[in-house]
C-alpha cells in the first residue's frame, strides 16, 4: 500500500467519528499509549520549529521507513503520531514524495494554531530529509 493510499484510508477510518472534536480526541487517545525511552528523548532527536518538545526517531529496514516519535503535549503526540502512522512502512522514495493532505479532510485545520501548524510542518520536513537521505531515485 502506497503512502497516499493509507493516508486516504487513514482519513476514512477516522472520519467515521462524526464530531471533529471527538475525532480529535481519538487521535490524542491512541497516541497516549506511545512513548519513547528517555535515552531517545534528547536534543538530536528533537524537532526544531515545534513550540512543543517534539522527538521524532527515523529509521529504515528493508527500504522502508519507521518512526518513533514522543511530545509532551498530548495534542501534539496525537497529530505528530497521526503524520507518523501516514508515513510508517513507506519507502523512502514515497515518504519523502508524498505530502500530507489529511488535515483538511478530518477538520483538524480548523483547530489547529498557526504555531501548531509549522511545528507539524517542521516534524514533515525532518521526515522528508530523513526520507530523501535514504531514497534510491
Amino acid at each position: 500500500m502506497t503512502v497516499s493510499e493509507k493516508q486516504s484510508e487513514l482519513v476514512s477510518d477516522l472520519r467515521i467519528i462524526e464530531d471533529v472534536q471527538e475525532r480529535l480526541s481519538a487521535v490524542v487517545s491512541r497516541a497516549a499509549r506511545r512513548s519513547l525511552p528517555a535515552e531517545l528523548r534528547v536534543d538530536a532527536n528533537r524537532v526544531a520549529g515545534c513550540v512543543s518538545a517534539v522527538w521524532l526517531v527515523p529509521t529504515v529496514n528493508d527500504q522502508h521507513c519507521h518512526f518513533a516519535y514522543d511530545a509532551d503535549s498530548p495534542m501534539v503526540k496525537g497529530l505528530v503520531g497521526l503524520l507518523c502512522e501516514v508515513y510508517e512502512g513507506g519507502t523512502p522514495a514515497d515518504v519523502a514524495a508524498t505530502e500530507p493532505t489529511l488535515w483538511e479532510p478530518l477538520g483538524f485545520h480548523k483547530l489547529l494554531s498557526p504555531t501548531r501548524v509549522n511545528g507539524l510542518a517542521a516534524v514533515r520536513a525532518r521526515m522528508e530529509a530523513f526520507a530523501r537521505s535514504h531514497a534510491t531515485l
